[in-house]
């Protein structure tokens, strides 16, 4: 796949595997090297953009903390508004909550009650997409806020975990996918 100038292969490359964190067994995706890269983040934002162009969501609802990155530059790219899904216990209103699976362990993330009207248009953006779990709890929250989720967009997806299934009917975009 190109990507204006650039191939998968250079995203790819910004991205480093930490083994055995946070704990054994783990590989961690570090998007450091991504981030510093100005030509790297500016291409992943304008590619993630370029899906939404023409028909623009009313929010980019995205996912605590390493999805705040990406989520908040494509929000900006696309003028719409920005939706901070959050670990438990950091927003600072009345929200709504949702439990979910990890791959090693469990977790909890809110919403504000407020963060939307019934039936606008959001696109779910997280780095990540692995087993599905995490995505799954914000496409929930927002459901509990008559959203329309019109996509769900990862800066990686790591396919053997089959996470994307877990997310059917929201369709699901990943710029770079793991076998």
């Amino acid at each position: 796949m190109q990507l204006s100038g650039l191939n998968i292969e250079k995203l790819e490359a910004g991205i480093r595997d930490i083994i055995d964190f946070p704990q054994p067994g783990v590989i961690y995706k570090d998007i450091t090297p991504l981030l510093q890269d100005p030509v790297l983040f500016a291409a992943v934002v304008d590619l993630l953009a370029d899906r939404y162009q023409s028909c623009p969501p009313d929010y980019i609802a995205a996912i605590d903390a390493r999805g705040f990155i990406f989520g908040g530059a494509l929000a900006y790219r696309l003028h719409c508004g920005f939706i901070p899904i959050r670990k438990s216990g950091k927003l600072p209103f009345h929200t709504h909550t949702e439990s979910y699976e990890l791959e090693y362990g469990s977790a909890s993330m809110q919403i504000h009650i407020d963060a939307l009207k019934p039936r606008e248009t959001v696109v779910v953006f997280d780095d990540i997409l692995a087993t599905g779990g995490t995505a799954a709890a914000a496409i929930r929250l927002l459901k509990k806020l008559d959203a329309e989720i019109v996509g769900t967009e990862f800066l990686m997806e790591l396919g053997f975990l089959n996470g994307r299934e877990q997310l059917q009917p929201v369709p699901v975009n990943s710029l770079i996918r793991i076998s």
